[in-house]
């Protein structure tokens, strides 16, 4: 990156060109270089799971009470917080890629430290820059995925990243089963080995990073223009050798005022001015999912030896189980974020997994249950909230602006998990400690209640980011309106609408008649189906979300670019086997690229052909034509020249 920034009013359509990317091999380096990073961490905290009942043995090497193994949780959780709020505001400041790569050095350290601990003051210590260097990856990363995804995946995409903490969780506790069996490594060891792993885990992910680019967003907040503009250069060119076509126009242009330095008071200030009901929002998520999550996933293990006999060397196996539930609830809940919505899916994650929980502290308290129905129970609740868990970060990192996001993460983090995440550890360490089921039953109760008023807060608060520009859902604070430049003049796109040809304009008019008659459809079916009780603004919406108050313009500007994309998609598909006749699904995907459309968009798009007569379904699975024209049709010919 460039040492000076030549400062200025610039207009740029970096971000329109990035969200406007077809789903390449570059979006899957993203994936791989920076989401890794929730595997590390569901390493680190599953480790601490699996091991903690041995760390408690003697003959461990090390002497721990289930008190203590609490409070190292909560240590950890402490580190975090510190890490989020310090390295949060240097990745604003000095930009994402110096930060996530200098937080993932402080994490290999650490925890490559935390496998000589010997004490419980050294083990706290390790455990505190542990958290600190994990914390400081939230921030980097989150705003570094979401300024490079493009707008219509990322919902999907920051789901699954953050799910893949999960992943983690499920290595940490296959690999802690042979760690800690005695037969292969002494007592004192293998748990020692089980922190090691995590930091050769960390270099190969550190490889793969070197060639992560730096945000161009912020770059040309930043004065780094001309650098923005070769690294979209690249991106861009790698994409269309690997798709072999031309890209679509990019949408609208931003104009920034450029600032090589944003003040901390400047920032936190005009973005709680401006979103004090966000601000509430991202509180009530992150405290909900950081209670209930921190709470139990800490301690599941000791409640499993402590309360239904489960041997320390079993409990990696129920881990491993519980770690593959938390990783299918985003991946499988993670498409609806972007297609159901926002508001409804994350209101809908976090009421359902406080009602599983409640249910089971009943149970328990009741002393009904055994290791099984108890573990399902436990596992059911975390498949639902895993995905409400993992839109606190993508919701704090969409509704606040471009100059705010690292910081914006870090601090709700830090203030929504030092309110639940710390004492959510240290109140079921000590509940756990007593071996009463009636007080472990009351904790429960406790994170359904967390995650219930994160449900509430999302009703009323929330706001419908699903397919839209970061800058149209919350406009930077450098943006200079140059709007009212333009109000006694032409609009650009009128008049180059009067130089197109009659048969162009013809075919923009169907277009545009073909997605009105979809819409019109679409809001019936809203209208008609349980979708009509959707909270938030919009057609067919009971519920109004104070939340949503000024963002129909610029929601409204990007519905319409996701559905000229969406008609775009259909148009292929139609071309497609009108050209060839009947074919499988996966010769039509190949034909028309509909792989490099983004996770999950091809099968939308053959549903809409297919709810529109364009496309039908066979017997033996394949699609073929519809023999009319179909209740959208338009005319025959290529569809990108009706661009």
């Amino acid at each position: 990156m460039t040492t000076t920034a030549e400062l200025g009013v610039v207009t740029t359509k970096v971000p329109a060109r990035l969200d406007r990317l077809p789903w390449s091999r570059f979006h899957w380096r993203i994936v791989i270089g920076l989401g890794t990073v929730w595997i590390l961490d569901g390493l680190e905290v599953t480790i601490v799971g699996a091991v903690a009942a041995r760390m408690t043995e003697p003959g461990s090497g090390i002497n721990l009470t289930s008190a203590d193994i609490g409070t190292a949780a909560a240590i950890y959780v402490a580190g975090a917080c510190a890490g989020a709020l310090l390295f949060g505001r240097l990745t604003d400041r000095y930009g994402r890629k110096k930060l996530f790569m200098l937080t993932l050095v402080i994490y290999i350290l650490a925890t490559v430290a935390t496998a000589f601990a010997h004490d419980a003051w050294y083990l706290y210590l390790a455990r505190f820059i542990t958290g600190m260097g994990i914390g400081g990856e939230y921030a980097a990363i989150n705003s570094a995925i979401d300024e490079l995804i493009p707008a219509r995946n990322r919902g999907q995409v920051d789901l699954a990243i953050n799910g893949s903490y999960w992943v983690g969780a499920a290595l940490g506790s296959l690999v802690a089963v042979l760690l800690l069996n005695e037969s292969l490594l002494a007592a004192d060891l293998g748990w020692r080995l089980a922190f090691g792993l995590g930091g050769i885990l960390g270099l190969g992910i550190m490889l793969v990073r070197r060639h992560v680019p730096e945000s161009p967003r912020w770059l040309f907040i930043h004065g780094h223009q001309a650098e923005a503009e070769r690294i979209v250069d690249r991106i861009e060119a790698e994409v269309r050798q690997e798709t072999g076509s031309e890209l679509p126009e990019p949408g609208e242009a931003v104009t920034v005022r450029q600032r090589d330095v944003i003040p901390f008071r400047e920032i936190a200030g005009a973005a709680l001015r401006r979103y004090p009901r966000r601000a509430v929002l991202g509180l009530a998520l992150f405290v909900g999912q950081a209670f209930l999550y921190n709470a139990i996933v800490f301690d599941l293990g000791t409640i499993l030896n402590g309360f239904f006999d489960i041997g320390s060397g079993s409990i990696p196996y129920f881990l491993a189980l519980f770690a593959i539930a938390n990783f299918l609830g985003p991946l499988l809940l993670g498409r609806l974020f972007d297609t159901v919505g926002r508001k409804p899916m994350i209101a809908g994650t976090y009421f359902g997994s406080a009602v599983v929980a409640a249910v089971l502290a009943v149970l328990l308290v009741n002393g009904s249950l055994t290791t099984w129905p108890f573990f399902l129970l436990v596992s059911l609740t975390f498949f639902v909230a895993s995905a409400g868990a993992s839109s606190a970060y993508l919701t704090v990192s969409e509704v606040f602006p471009m100059e705010t996001r690292a910081l914006s993460i870090s601090l709700f983090f830090a203030i929504g998990t030092a309110v639940g995440g710390i004492t959510g550890p240290l109140l079921f360490g000590h509940l756990i400690h007593s071996g009463d089921a009636d007080l472990v039953a009351i904790g429960f109760l406790v994170g359904a209640a967390a995650m219930a008023l994160g449900g509430l807060a999302e009703v009323f608060f929330g706001v419908r980011a699903e397919q839209q520009s970061l800058e149209n859902i919350a406009r930077p604070l450098t943006a200079e309106e140059a709007e009212a430049a333009w109000r006694n003049e032409p609009a650009p796109q009128d008049a180059r609408d009067r130089r197109r040809p009659e048969h162009v304009r013809q075919a923009a008019d169907e277009r545009e008649r073909r997605i009105a008659d979809r819409t019109a459809r679409r809001r019936e079916r809203e209208r008609a189906g349980a979708r009509r009780y959707r909270p938030g603004t919009g057609p067919g919406s009971r519920m109004y979300s104070p939340g949503m108050a000024g963002t129909a313009g610029t929601a409204s500007r990007t519905s319409a670019m996701a559905e000229q994309r969406l008609d775009d998609e259909i148009e292929q598909i139609t071309h497609a086997l009108r050209e060839t006749g009947p074919t499988s699904r996966d010769q039509l995907e190949q034909a028309v690229g509909g792989r490099s459309w983004g996770p999950g968009r091809f099968h939308r798009a053959l549903r809409e052909s297919q709810r529109e007569s364009r496309a039908k379904s066979l017997a033996n699975g394949s699609y073929a034509p519809t023999d009319g024209r179909g209740q959208a049709d338009s005319a025959p010919g290529d569809p990108h020249d009706q661009r």
